[in-house]
């Protein structure tokens, strides 16, 4: 049986489903979103179709703690999600404690990120209640704001494999906080939901999970409304079109770029730049060139702008400067066919880039490859091409990997004994 990625359970249908442990919710979501049958479900759970049926349906419940055992193991249900009297090892009474699964993220521990005892006091709800304070002030969403900064740069490096599970706890910390906050904080809340919201729908994007992707842009989208932020309200739409553009959709592309700018005018300088950028690659992966470029240069004025003023630019575009944009651009070239221009764009990029994006690297450094061998330079791009491997296969990422073996065909297609160098050296990592 394939391998289903961890990021399904952070569709928020299957969140809310665990949470209330309905095993037939769960069963129903998870089918729907992974396209397995009953019977493919009954094997990794151990159970018959017609259990699986019967659980779906309501006509049986899971009661025996053996069965929840083998459910949360087989589907790698995240243990944290399941209510306490629920989980595996709780036995209920008369029957056998059940050893309880490994959870399937390990947390991760960052440097400078630990709050001090009163503000975990105050997440862990454990300070009584002050009247006219409701145990939620502005140092806890400080400190909860620091934190997501963190975890985005460490995903630069490591990947989203090891992050998903722990943004996923993460989030139902802040949501929890909504009902305990109120006056200007309350916004703040939800401002801070919508940013989780949209980070956990990054990673989905970023390992290939569409569904995932989509579902939590839409509800990143519809709380940052809520919390009148135009920066994450436009960011999302240019996230979505991002999806599109790497599912080859140039006009969907280009549509949700341009919504991005119309919809949410007071967006900052950075967050405009984006998606003037995403409508560009829209654009060029339709062969438009003097679009993409018109699109590209307006996107560079922005970025000047937006640098001018970087105290304006919200949290989440640290990334976004000249080296980032060049990089953009050499993918734009690259798409135009100008694989010349794109080489040297991409090159330029590259040699700037800070070792610690290594994600970003991995990506990159494939399309350098592309690029290369689109310029006629096997060698040069078959050597690219596994220097790129280290990083894709550190940071789980598939769409590098989807890079490396598109250029492996254009190789073969060209008749370069590279392009089969490269087959092999991709098979041997499956």
């Amino acid at each position: 049986m394939g391998q289903i990625s961890d990021s399904v359970w952070s569709h928020p249908e299957l969140d809310a489903a665990v949470a209330r442990a309905d095993w037939g919710a769960v069963f129903r979501a998870y089918r729907k979103f992974t396209g397995l049958s009953q019977t493919r479900l009954g094997e990794r759970v151990g159970l018959a179709q017609s259990d699986v049926s019967d659980i779906e349906r309501g006509r049986r419940r899971v009661t025996s703690v053996e069965v929840r055992s083998r459910i949360v193991s087989g589907l790698g249900v995240p243990v944290v999600g399941i209510p306490e009297q629920a989980r595996p090892g709780r036995a209920r009474p008369g029957e056998a404690p059940a050893r309880a699964p490994r959870p399937p993220v390990a947390g991760l521990a960052l440097p400078g990120t630990e709050p001090d005892e009163d503000l975990a006091d105050r997440l862990g709800g454990t300070i009584a209640s002050v009247p006219g304070r409701r145990g939620v002030d502005a140092a806890t969403l400080d400190w909860l704001d620091r934190l997501l900064a963190e975890h985005r740069r460490a995903e630069d490096t490591i990947g989203s494999r090891p992050l998903v599970g722990i943004m996923r706890r993460q989030l139902r910390t802040v949501t929890s906080l909504y009902e305990r906050t109120s006056g200007p904080l309350t916004g703040r809340v939800v401002r801070l939901a919508a940013e989780h919201a949209q980070f956990l729908a990054w990673m989905a994007q970023d390992q290939g999970d569409t569904a995932t992707a989509l579902s939590w842009y839409d509800r990143s989208h519809e709380w940052a409304l809520e919390a009148g932020d135009a920066d994450m309200a436009a960011t999302t739409l240019s996230m979505k079109a991002h999806g599109a553009w790497s599912r080859g959709e140039a006009p969907k592309c280009v549509r949700l770029a341009q919504a991005a700018r119309w919809s949410a005018p007071g967006a900052s300088p950075g967050v405009q730049g984006m998606a003037a950028q995403m409508e560009a690659r829209g654009h060029a992966m339709a062969g438009e060139a003097a679009a993409a470029h018109r699109l590209l240069d307006e996107a560079q004025e922005l970025i000047v702008r937006a640098a001018g003023r970087p105290e304006d630019e919200p949290a989440w575009m640290y990334f976004y400067d000249e080296t980032w944009f060049t990089l953009q651009r050499g993918m734009a070239s690259m798409q135009l066919r100008q694989w010349r221009t794109g080489v040297d764009q991409l090159t330029t990029g590259l040699a700037a880039l800070p070792a610690t994006y290594r994600r970003d690297r991995a990506w990159y450094r494939a399309c350098l490859a592309h690029a290369l061998a689109g310029a006629g330079e096997a060698a040069q791009s078959l050597a690219t091409a596994l220097a790129t491997v280290p990083d894709a296969d550190a940071v789980g990422r598939p769409h590098a990997w989807q890079e490396l073996h598109t250029t492996a065909s254009l190789l073969l297609r060209r008749g370069a004994a590279e392009g089969r160098d490269l087959v092999a050296a991709l098979a041997e990592r499956g």
